[in-house]
């Protein structure tokens, strides 16, 4: 078989989901409306280890009406949605993934995307891009580059290149203002909120909620919780994200102090031990953890554990600790991305953007990928302006444009008071 699943029978259930992304993604159907017939990818062998859910499927999709060949993994153990996994399987795709995988079977599907010998990859975390670095690194030669859709991935594949480690360029799509202004901020605002409420049906508002970190992620996720009644507090290093955060009406404060009054707490770092064993032996009885970052290394659930005398699952992605003290708190989603674990991750309207400049990143790289050095490069303003423009378009909004006079005066140097 040139795919692996957890059920075919599935394939049904997941067409459906599939159908309802496309008909709220219009700027990456109109891309495969353009692209269907010219076919400009034809021939070209993607390899993709990303998030495989209803989203995920329309991109998919899209690529192999643009003449693209694809193979495709998840980029997470817990965020595969079966049901879409097969839906792709069992309309030809080749797929490798299905939820609830372990270590070894995660980088056993990463190992089987890159016996197709691809020309472009296109990652989520880099960890399609690191293994073939170091496992198959005379692969390197022959792919033309790869894109990265998360902040984690990004941060990783720009030390590589400063290490002088990168073997092919790499565009971050993650970078790009139609991706992480929007995305990451409204889509794992309103994600990870529709995750904590489906791994615990609890009211959120007048609950004490902890955000560390203010980045993109961390920022839309307060949003959402202050907008349902939470009392926000924010957790940071930066201090001018603190500052932001501070300005924009939260408490910022040290997670020693946080963990003791907090009721609800999410990481959105990128970091590791965000979270630990101080922090759980402070807080309050019942309190909830979990992540939104990508790896779960923010929570240190090894500490959590070794605190602990009883662990049981109490719902779904809900797993409540007795620690020795006979307190108990909450872990959801084994600390993996709560909104992708337990929920089914950010809505296709913002993800419509994303998909349209991995799409658009991918035709780039399949032309001029040869050209360019081995580095890590941000997409352009011209093509994020283009995904915002046709966005608009979709959305049938309409906004102003410069007059002659104006973009005259826009470069008059000599135009003073």
């Amino acid at each position: 078989m040139n795919y692996k699943v957890r059920d075919l029978n599935l394939a049904d259930a997941g067409r459906l989901k599939i159908e309802w992304a496309e008909s709220r993604m219009p700027v990456v159907m109109a891309l495969r409306e353009k692209y269907s017939k010219s076919k400009p990818m034809k021939g070209v062998k993607i390899a993709g280890c990303l998030h495989v859910t209803k989203e995920t499927a329309v991109l998919v999709k899209t690529l192999k009406a643009a003449g693209a060949q694809i193979v495709w993994c998840g980029c997470n153990p817990l965020s595969t949605q079966d049901d879409v996994s097969a839906a792709l399987a069992s309309d030809g795709f080749s797929v490798y993934a299905w939820h609830g995988m372990n270590t070894e079977e995660f980088y056993w599907c990463i190992d089987k995307t890159l016996e197709f010998q691809p020309d472009l990859t296109l990652d989520d975390g880099a960890d399609l891009i690191f293994t073939i670095h170091s496992k198959h690194p005379g692969m390197c030669d022959d792919v033309l580059g790869g894109t990265e859709e998360t902040t984690t991935g990004v941060h990783r594949l720009r030390a590589m290149a400063e290490a002088g480690e990168l073997k092919y360029p790499v565009l971050a799509v993650n970078d790009a203002e139609t991706k992480w202004d929007f995305d990451n901020v409204y889509g794992t605002g309103q994600s990870s909120i529709d995750g904590i409420l489906r791994a615990t049906s609890m009211l959120i508002a007048g609950k004490t909620f902890v955000v560390a970190g203010y980045g993109h992620c961390g920022r839309g996720v307060a949003m959402r919780a202050k907008g349902l009644g939470a009392n926000v507090i924010v957790t940071e290093i930066n201090p001018i994200m603190a500052l932001k955060a501070t300005l924009e009406g939260f408490r910022v404060m040290k997670m020693n102090e946080a963990a003791e009054v907090g009721d609800i707490f999410i990481t959105a770092t990128g970091m590791k031990d965000v979270i630990r064993g101080r922090h759980f032996e402070s807080m309050k009885e019942n309190a909830v953890v979990c992540n939104t970052g990508h790896y779960d290394v923010e929570v240190n659930t090894k500490e959590l554990k070794k605190l602990s005398e009883r662990v049981r699952t109490i719902r779904p992605n809900n797993e409540e600790f007795t620690l020795r003290d006979g307190k108990k708190v909450y872990l959801l989603a084994q600390g993996r991305l709560v909104n992708l674990a337990a929920a089914e991750g950010h809505p296709p309207e913002v993800m419509d953007m994303s998909f349209a400049n991995q799409f658009m990143s991918m035709m780039y790289l399949a032309k001029e990928g040869k050209n360019l050095e081995k580095k890590v490069y941000d997409i352009t303003p011209e093509q994020d302006k283009e995904v915002a423009k046709l966005k608009l378009e979709t959305m049938d909004i309409t906004i102003d444009k410069l007059t002659a006079a104006q973009e005259k005066y826009l470069t008059d140097y000599s135009a003073g008071t």
